[in-house]
């Protein structure tokens, strides 16, 4: 197996063992880490294959803002008196191991593809010019709604959060 498939089949097995994880965990704190996870290997796939643009996309907006986003949404909706409990035990330090020998992995590949003669990435390369022309060209109308779909999960959650904060409030009260 030459370089070029290594480095390209590692990343895609780590994508692949992450998003599994995300769709077999029952906490949706564990889920998000492992999302992280699988967006990241994504990002490096993208590296490799010559759009280093597309991958730094992938992690500022993606593996940021959009988690983030999830992140939030669950921290809304688990609110109550047992939410510092449940927060320890979210906290707890073999949680973290297998995320970190993902991400470990993903370091290893990165490291090779910077260390190496710069042939490792043969792909064309995609600038910002390119993806904003894309972007806001044919494809302005789906990222428009993608923005409203994501501002409605926002308000919705908020919704929910709040009538689930006021339904405690009058129980305890």
């Amino acid at each position: 197996m030459t370089t070029d498939l290594v480095l390209f089949w590692v990343p895609a097995l780590v994508a692949l063992i992450a998003t599994l994880m995300v769709i077999t965990r029952k906490n949706a704190s564990r889920a998000l880490i492992y999302l992280v996870v699988s967006l990241l290997a994504v990002a490096v796939i993208f590296f490799v294959l010559g759009a280093p643009f597309a991958a730094a996309l992938e992690v500022v907006v993606y593996a940021g803002a959009i988690v983030v986003l999830f992140l939030f949404v669950v921290m809304m909706l688990n609110l109550g008196r047992s939410s510092v409990l449940r927060e320890t035990r979210w906290l707890q330090p073999g949680m973290w191991a297998f995320p970190f020998i993902l991400v470990f992995v993903l370091a290893i590949v990165m490291f090779n593809v910077f260390a190496g003669s710069g042939d490792e990435t043969k792909g064309q390369e995609v600038g910002p010019k390119a993806v904003g022309a894309e972007l806001f060209g044919p494809y302005l109308l789906a990222v428009e709604l993608a923005g409203f779909l994501l501002l409605a999960a926002l308000v919705g959650a908020y919704h929910l959060g709040r009538r689930y904060l006021e339904e405690r409030r009058e129980e305890a009260g």
